[in-house]
């Protein structure tokens, strides 16, 4: 992978490793919400959560859409929920491939 690639991918887990950015990503599935659904669905304020979208917008990782007075927002696509779903599996198999590991069972390694 070429550097380019490397320093835009680290951008992107930056942003989404706080996990406010990534509850307010994964709240949203694939549905375009108001803000105001946002911040029902994650518990943050009003302000944290406008302060989140921006940064998010910003990197591409949320797209305002415009309905009448009130602004949605939206995944760009669904690749990355798809992506959340497959790292989020990793882990788990990770953390049982671990388990199995630490109890000296045979067959742990991967």
């Amino acid at each position: 992978m070429s550097g380019d690639k490397i320093n835009k991918l680290a951008t992107i887990f930056k942003i989404l490793g706080e996990p406010n950015r990534l509850r307010i990503v994964t709240s949203l599935g694939m549905e375009c919400r108001p803000v105001s659904d946002i911040v029902k669905a994650t518990g943050m304020t009003q302000t944290n959560v406008s302060f989140h979208l921006r940064l998010l917008r910003e990197a591409g990782l949320v797209r305002p859409e415009r309905r009448g007075a009130f602004i949605y927002y939206c995944l760009p696509d669904g690749e990355l929920l798809e992506i959340f779903d497959l790292l989020s599996v990793w882990i788990d198999l990770k953390r049982w491939h671990g388990e199995q590991e630490e109890a000296g069972l045979p067959g742990s390694k991967i």
